[in-house]
């Protein structure tokens, strides 16, 4: 790899919604800045700069209050660019670490102090070359308090990590609702079997994210204003309210090829929880409940 992609939208649209006050965009990354912070040599993707005033610019132009910041697997168990933008967040982010499943108990503890709040299992085959589920079990049963697993995986594969993820011992948070095929509807076979896992467990909360993933043009969607995502996620963040957190994806990893305009995402938000009480669960109670509760 040597062509930096760009995945995000140089000037994104002012959002005709208005978060609540103390929303929280809850799913963004960081890449870099490259020099002082290197990208894994294991990345399937190699982006331009999109540090933490990028991320900050952002969070201030859509209207929100504070971030979310979930390692990305560009900078595979390195964590050091996540963390930095944490700390230079004045206490407005918090983050999601991924770790190899052997780190020690004074490493985790460090990531603490540096204001992560989870782990996370990537088990995408394009973008991972190795996910070992009994390390990260393992790992996952040596997490500091109040901590818990952030799992992304696509629909397919559902059932099969079923065992694995019902053994994890704390709290999880699944990634863009699994990538179910929305173009199914709310009653899909995607849905119903999302919703039976839900079910499986009051722990497990899930980010109703990505429209521009989900329900896009080039896998056979509608893209913007992705109308089928919107009906097939409503009813899922209606019956799940107190389990659910939002976020943009910004800078939107792997997806130069067909860029979302960030305002349209925010604008998502009302279509999906169309109630102001739905509103205030779902950007503010929740995921401060999930990550600022110490």
């Amino acid at each position: 790899m040597s062509d930096r992609i760009v995945s995000w939208h140089p000037n994104p649209s002012k959002p005709s919604f208005t978060p609540p006050p103390g929303a929280v965009d809850a799913h963004c990354h960081v890449f870099g800045p490259m020099d002082p912070f290197g990208f894994s040599p294991k990345a399937k993707y190699l982006p331009a700069d999109a540090g933490p005033d990028m991320l900050f610019a952002l969070r201030d132009h859509l209207g929100f209050e504070k971030n979310v910041i979930v390692q990305a697997s560009c900078h595979g168990t390195d964590n050091a660019a996540t963390l930095d933008a944490i700390a230079k967040s004045g206490g407005k982010a918090r983050g999601v670490a991924v770790v190899d499943p052997d780190i020690s108990e004074e490493e985790l503890q460090a990531l603490h102090h540096g204001g992560m709040r989870g782990i996370r299992f990537n088990f995408l085959k394009r973008l991972v070359d190795n996910a070992p589920k009994d390390k990260f079990l393992e790992v996952s049963k040596r997490l500091p308090a109040g901590w818990h697993v952030v799992i992304y995986f696509e629909a397919d594969i559902l059932e099969e990590l079923r065992p694995f993820m019902d053994a994890i011992p704390v709290p999880l948070v699944i990634d863009h609702m699994g990538r179910p095929d929305v173009r199914q509807g709310p009653d899909g076979a995607d849905m119903k079997a999302f919703r039976r896992f839900l079910e499986s467990r009051d722990d497990i909360w899930f980010k109703p994210t990505c429209p521009d993933r989900l329900d896009a043009i080039k896998e056979g969607g509608q893209g913007d204003p992705w109308d089928a995502f919107a009906e097939a996620v409503a009813p899922l963040v209606e019956d799940y309210q107190d389990r659910v957190i939002w976020g943009t994806d910004w800078p939107h990893p792997n997806m130069q090829d067909e860029v979302p305009d960030d305002g349209h995402i925010v604008d998502m938000i009302p279509r999906i929880a169309p109630t102001e009480e739905l509103q205030q669960k779902l950007l503010v109670t929740n995921p401060n409940r999930l990550y600022w509760s110490d």
